[in-house]
């Protein structure tokens, strides 16, 4: 496995969850799993975590994205390569996303089996849109070479395969779908709701609604904060809790006094697993307005949590939800955003119905089952 994070080493996003519980699972089925990523301040370069080698290094982060992947992209190479004189060959390499694109054409071109699954794309990751600046065009580049390199090409949902197709002309035939999964009983929790919204200076009765994600365009956090106003009109005591980290937190902040929303808004940066999976449990509607979503692990969390979600019908969240039945979809925009929020926290028995067809629908997106679909894609590329 290549991934520029991991849960263990640096964590960024969802990506981290996926590929870290993706190489514990072919780690527990009996493979040997290798996981090349960046190492952490205080890390040694070599770990075992949950069955998985983990092997992390340290990179000149350059003056670009672009330069930063590649100079990544070769230290992945250099340790893979030292792992291999003293273990043998690995027969299949695994890269996540674009920045890990150089070290696959390395290792394709001295003859490895090479599997890429897209997480995202460029495209989606600036919500759906296209970039005029040439770092967009450089990354979109790299994103269709790793597509022509790769034997085969994974990714997560199925309104992501015929994004690539339509972005990079992938076949249809040289993309198999493998979605997330999740282990439920890693975030249901049994606590008062009530003590930890005062933790964050909230009445026990107030109802929160939480935000998961990204501070980014794609994500939609503004479209939340525009939202507030409007839910506010309607109940004024309504609070709602921002976790993650991204590049629009000091918009959003600044926003957040222009509207006259301060007070009901909480900015948390980047909390560590166990808080954020307290905060979920305390929350009372999880809200994500995502301009492009190519999956969505949030979604999964939140009905493991047994919470009422609002989500943007778009990618794979519109492509999981089943409308008004474990989920709420709204149109990408405030006025949708805030009518979602308003009819659950209109109707308690609404907000409980779908909170339980969540809780059954998690249900089906299990570790296991994506590891059987990744085996199977490891056996096309190895002709078995």
């Amino acid at each position: 496995m290549l991934a520029w994070e991991s849960l263990y080493t640096i964590q960024v996003g969802g990506l981290a969850v996926a590929v870290s519980s993706l190489a514990e699972e072919l780690a527990h089925a009996g493979h040997e799993v290798y996981y090349f990523t960046r190492r952490a301040p205080g890390q040694s370069q070599y770990m075992e975590i949950n069955g998985v080698y983990y092997d992390t290094f340290l990179s000149d982060p350059g003056q670009s994205s672009y330069t930063f992947a590649h100079n990544m992209s070769m230290a992945m190479v250099d340790g893979l390569h030292q792992v291999e004189r003293h273990m043998g060959e690995f027969e299949i390499v695994h890269g996540h996303d674009w920045l890990v694109v150089d070290a696959l054409h390395t290792l394709k071109n001295e003859g490895r089996p090479i599997v890429l699954t897209y997480h995202s794309t460029e495209y989606g990751r600036n919500g759906g849109t296209f970039g005029g600046w040439p770092e967009f065009r450089e990354i979109s580049g790299v994103e269709r070479y790793g597509g022509f390199i790769s034997n085969r090409v994974t990714t997560v949902s199925r309104c992501m395969k015929k994004e690539l197709n339509w972005l990079y002309q992938i076949p249809l035939g040289r993309i198999d779908v493998v979605p997330n999964g999740i282990n439920p009983s890693k975030f249901k929790l049994s606590l008062d709701p009530g003590r930890m919204k005062e933790k964050y200076g909230i009445h026990p009765l107030a109802p929160v609604v939480m935000f998961i994600g990204r501070l980014e365009h794609q994500k939609g956090p503004d479209l939340l904060l525009e939202a507030i106003p409007s839910v506010l009109a309607k109940r004024w005591d309504a609070k709602f809790i921002f976790s993650g980290q991204g590049s629009m937190k000091s918009y959003l902040e600044r926003r957040a006094g222009q509207l006259g929303v301060a007070n009901a808004t909480r900015f948390l940066d980047f909390v560590p697993h166990w808080d954020f999976t307290e905060l979920l449990n305390s929350c009372d509607i999880v809200c994500l307005p995502s301009r492009n979503e190519p999956f969505g692990i949030a979604l999964l969390e939140a009905w493991a949590a047994e919470k009422p979600v609002v989500a943007a019908d778009v990618g794979g969240l519109g492509e999981n939800i089943e409308n008004f039945v474990d989920g709420v979809k709204v149109y990408a925009n405030p006025d949708s955003v805030s009518w979602g929020i308003n009819y659950l926290l209109d109707s308690p028995d609404a907000m409980r119905k779908i909170a339980e067809g969540g809780a059954r629908k998690v249900r089906e997106f299990s570790w296991e089952k994506a590891i059987d679909k990744l085996l199977g894609t490891y056996s096309k590329v190895l002709d078995r």
